[in-house]
């Protein structure tokens, strides 16, 4: 199978790769200003093309790893887009985090072109991109899963079919809200142990020795102890997109999300206050008392 990537950032970057080295297949990717450094997708084979459409021309799976719904619509059935130009049976697997809603219209297009299509956000983070062990939550026909499952295999380490097209994103949506809204949290708590004089290491020790302990602590405990960002390399300005675009599908639900506006207040004074290409773990610093004095 012709692997075609759209979105080639820290994620993409190294599905890319993997596609490429672990997966032997050939892979063609959109040349994007967006797109990290792809010196090394080229010296592995990987070939840049102008447009969506073009790449709808040469590929069997396309993988689109953008920021979200307005990308991946205008990717789609934009101007030079997919769905203008796909072959028959061609599959379109969105790993991005888009609104539920969106991906079924993006879905019915793709199907009357003739192919077919995946929501199949990630998990984890670019460190598992890069080494190929990202998690998958696949809404869509298992047929079609099963189709490609050799591709998504070169890039990750667990494929989950969570249900139809749609409840990948979620699914995904769900995981995120749980997974930032926790950090936040967490991000709040440890700028009010700073301000109190609170040695760090003793506040993660004691988290995590309690009902603290979370994969959302591990994350966060390098900067809370020696301000290291790295293990968590993901914008605040995202978080709180993918915040709202939870609260966008528990409000089409009439579901509570009372804790989510709180979430999402929180991270957008952040952002607002000029913080959102900032990883999610600077806001142990952007919400002490001292930042905001």
């Amino acid at each position: 199978m012709h692997v075609g990537i759209i979105g080639v950032g820290l994620m993409g970057h190294g599905i890319a790769r993997n596609v490429l080295s672990r997966g032997g297949f050939a892979l063609s990717f959109l040349d994007h200003p967006g797109n990290q450094p792809v010196d090394e997708i080229e010296g592995l084979g990987g070939k840049p093309l102008g447009t969506p459409a073009e790449i709808a021309q040469v590929a069997d799976v396309i993988i689109l790893c953008v920021t979200g719904s307005p990308q991946v619509e205008a990717i789609v059935a934009g101007e030079n887009g997919l769905a203008g130009a796909l072959r028959p049976g061609t599959v379109v697997v969105d790993c991005s985090t888009a609104l539920p809603e969106s991906t079924l219209r993006m879905g019915a297009l793709v199907r009357e072109a003739g192919g077919d299509y995946l929501d199949a956000p990630m998990t984890r983070t670019a460190k598992h991109a890069h080494e190929g062990t990202l998690n998958l939550l696949v809404g869509g026909e298992a047929a079609t899963l099963e189709k490609i499952r050799p591709v998504l295999a070169s890039f990750t380490e667990a494929v989950s079919h969570v249900g139809p097209l749609g409840h990948g994103h979620r699914m995904k949506l769900l995981h995120n809200y749980v997974s930032v809204g926790y950090m936040t949290l967490l991000a709040e708590a440890a700028a009010q142990a700073a301000d109190a004089g609170i040695d760090p290491q003793v506040f993660v020790e004691v988290l995590a020795n309690g009902g603290g302990a979370s994969a959302a602590l591990d994350r966060l405990a390098p900067y809370i102890t020696a301000q290291d960002r790295d293990a968590l390399p993901f914008a605040v300005a995202n978080a709180q997109k993918d915040i709202d675009y939870y609260r966008a599908m528990a409000e089409a639900a009439g579901a509570q999300q009372t804790v989510a506006d709180g979430v999402s207040k929180a991270l957008g004074a952040s952002v607002e206050g000029g913080h959102g290409a900032a990883y999610v773990p600077e806001l142990v610093t952007f919400f002490r008392k001292s930042s905001a004095d």
